[in-house]
């Protein structure tokens, strides 16, 4: 449904960002900026400054704690969805969804941060998570659109991260791009259903997409003028097309998507620019999406509480695999001698 491939051209003066000042080694330094410019990966076992380490981490688990908790909006509708097929659908979703959260630990892991350090800086609110994911899913319309939109926004911050300069985080994308892709076209499929449904149906989804339009701008992040960690961001090669852009082709692909399902996103500023050749939109609620972020959403406690306890919960099963690794590794070095 979206016309961007794998290839996307990087946002413009990309690799016209300074080097910052460093205190590291200047022959390792050298090097990594000389692999960094000419689009070389960095591996696991290369040299690499610790703040593009940090970096790394910071973003990669967030994205990982974003996926799992993510399932949350959905994953309470599955025994509610409307027939079998959706059930077997959301099911699908959210499984996925738990399964690109374990490819992303496992691509931070590799910088050296344990699984466990994650989680304890998501379950003691320290670390973050996308803001959408702090809204409710009222009813069926939401999980659509959530599909629709919300997948959408993600496909559109992803697709460039199959070319981030990390290798372990572009591997992981390219599987988890496909995946989402899946996911947005059930989404904008259950739609199309809904929409040649009673005038009820109709309703529901024009609400649910008058509630989550605009959070769903702001998942691209603060202005670019405002983004604290863009600019570094992109000369390392980590982002590639800044905030404002994937706003700005997000909204583009998305509007006629709309004409064709029949809503009306809800703002009355959107209007085509024929000297941009792109839509012209209005005011986000920056407030609204900062007081999100800092814990003051409609269900950040509700989210983080339910995460607490599903680890908490699971904890027999964490220790009962680490019980059987032991004894199977007993076994072997008993058997080798």
């Amino acid at each position: 449904m979206y016309t961007q491939s794998f290839n996307v051209p990087d946002s413009p003066g990309l690799k016209s960002v300074p080097v910052a000042p460093s205190t590291e080694n200047p022959e390792l330094q050298a090097r990594f900026d000389s692999r960094i410019d000419a689009d070389g990966k960095i591996e696991p076992q290369d040299w690499m400054p610790e703040a593009y380490r940090k970096t790394l981490v910071r973003q990669i688990s967030q994205h990982a704690h974003s996926e799992i908790v993510g399932m949350l909006p959905e994953g309470n509708w599955i025994s509610r969805a409307p027939s079998l097929k959706r059930k077997a659908i959301l099911i699908a979703k959210v499984q996925d969804e738990g399964g690109h959260g374990l490819y992303l630990y496992s691509a931070a892991e590799t910088l050296g941060t344990s699984r466990d350090q994650m989680l304890d800086g998501l379950h003691s609110g320290k670390a973050k998570y996308s803001s959408i994911f702090n809204y409710p899913t009222l009813n069926w319309a939401d999980v659509g659109v959530v599909g629709w939109l919300v997948d959408g926004a993600a496909i559109m911050n992803q697709i460039p991260l199959c070319r981030c300069s990390y290798g372990p985080y572009a591997r992981a994308m390219i599987r988890v791009c496909k995946e989402e892709s899946f996911h947005q076209r059930q989404g904008y499929e259950a739609l199309l259903v809904m929409m040649k449904g009673t005038a009820e149906q109709k309703a529901m989804v024009q609400d649910a997409v008058n509630r989550f339009w605009w959070k769903c701008l702001a998942m691209f992040g603060p202005p670019d003028a405002d983004s604290a960690h863009s600019v570094q961001a992109m000369r390392w090669g980590i982002k590639r097309i800044s905030n404002d852009d994937l706003r700005q082709k997000f909204i583009d692909a998305t509007v006629p998507q709309a004409k064709v399902l029949g809503v009306t996103l809800p703002d009355p500023d959107l209007k085509w620019n024929e000297e941009r050749q792109h839509h012209d939109y209005g005011q986000i609620d920056w407030d609204e999406f900062w007081s999100t972020v800092n814990g003051n959403g409609p269900c950040n406690k509700e989210r983080l509480a339910t995460r607490v306890k599903a680890h908490k919960d699971g904890q027999w099963v964490r220790d009962a695999a680490l019980a059987y690794s032991r004894k199977q590794q007993t076994k072997t070095t008993k058997e080798a001698a």
